[in-house]
Formats: structure tokens, C-alpha cells, sequence
């Protein structure tokens, strides 16, 4: 079992861009181009993962009318029965759509992953996003390992992954694989 980030982002660093949409950055998941290697790599991905911390932002659009559903949830249309998901915020949404996979923790990073960690038996605990979270679990030292998923965009501003980052992290490649849609760049966190 490993708390492993894994999180799409520009070419220049950024997990959203300004109009906050994912299709343009997340081709290699949702697309309707995507290579054999990009789907085989996210039911890999999928497969291995037994929970899922997202931030509120990540939670907003996963939950919101345009979201997450029966066809689409997490690992995109892989079709199995989501994992458990645990939402850090400091205040509760009023409302929860997909209620049935959705914990809110309102008590910090630490308890989420914790909480993921019992929740996902034997499997990963998978960080998806967004980037304030993902930075904060690699400043803290809380990742085991770390899944770029680098889409070929120049966004020019967004929500950045290492914004303001006093981070000196040693990584070694695990796996890397290129397709048209991203460089899927997998690495090992060294303590």
C-alpha cells in the first residue's frame, strides 16, 4: 500500500487553467483520441487504487451538475464501482450529490489520508487533486509515490502544482510512458 499523487498538468505546471475546464488538459482520460497506452495506463490506475483524497475544489466539479456519474466517475468510464472518496475542505459543502462515495473531512490532510488508508485494504491510496493539496501532501512528506500525468498545453496561468514550494524532494523514475495526449512520468518519492 502506497499514498501515491497523481495529478494532470500542463506543460507549464498548472492542474487547471483559467476556465477550470479538464477536457483540453485530461485528453489522455477522457478524450475521444486516446491511445491504447493511455487507456491501458488508466485502468492500471484504477485498478490499483482502494481510496481517493481530492481537495474542495476537485470536489466541486466531480460533485457538480456536470460531473461525476454512472457513466463517468473515477478512473473515467473504466466501469467498475468507484472507490471511496475522502474530501478535505475547511467547511462542509451544504450539499452532496454523489453521497454514496463522497466523505467530507473537515479536520485536515493527515486525517483524510488516514482515513483513506483504512478504507482502501491492500490497495493505493490515490491523491488526485487539486494542486494546493497535492503540494501540501509532497511538502509534508506524506507521498510515497508521484504520477505526472504532463499534458503537451502551455495554459499560461491556472492553479499551479508547486506554487511558492520550499520543496527539495529526491525522486527516482519508476515508469515512463509518452503518448500524443501526455508524458505519463511515475517516480518514486527517496526519504
Amino acid at each position: 500500500m502506497a499514498v501515491i499523487l497523481d495529478i494532470t498538468l500542463s506543460l507549464d505546471g498548472f492542474v487547471s487553467g483559467p476556465d477550470d475546464g479538464v477536457e483540453a488538459l485530461h485528453r489522455w482520460a477522457v478524450g475521444d483520441d486516446r491511445t491504447a497506452q493511455d487507456v491501458g495506463l488508466l485502468a492500471a490506475l484504477t485498478d490499483a487504487t482502494g481510496a481517493v483524497v481530492m481537495g474542495r475544489r476537485t470536489f466541486d466539479v466531480v460533485d457538480g451538475p456536470d460531473g461525476w456519474n454512472e457513466d463517468m466517475h473515477y478512473g473515467a468510464d473504466q466501469g467498475d464501482v468507484p472507490p471511496p472518496c475522502f474530501v478535505v475542505t475547511h467547511h462542509a459543502p451544504q450539499h452532496v450529490r454523489l453521497t454514496d462515495r463522497m466523505t467530507i473531512v473537515t479536520t485536515g490532510l493527515r486525517d483524510a489520508l488516514d482515513q483513506a488508508t483504512a478504507a482502501a485494504g491492500d490497495k493505493d491510496v490515490f491523491i488526485m487533486g487539486g494542486g494546493e493539496l497535492g503540494g501540501s501532501a509532497l511538502h509534508d512528506g506524506l507521498v510515497d509515490r508521484l504520477h505526472l500525468h504532463v499534458a503537451p498545453l502551455l495554459l499560461g496561468t491556472g492553479t499551479p502544482l508547486f506554487e511558492g514550494s520550499r520543496m527539495n524532494l529526491r525522486l527516482d523514475e519508476a515508469a515512463t510512458v509518452v503518448t500524443r495526449n501526455a508524458a505519463h512520468l511515475h517516480y518514486d518519492v527517496l526519504r
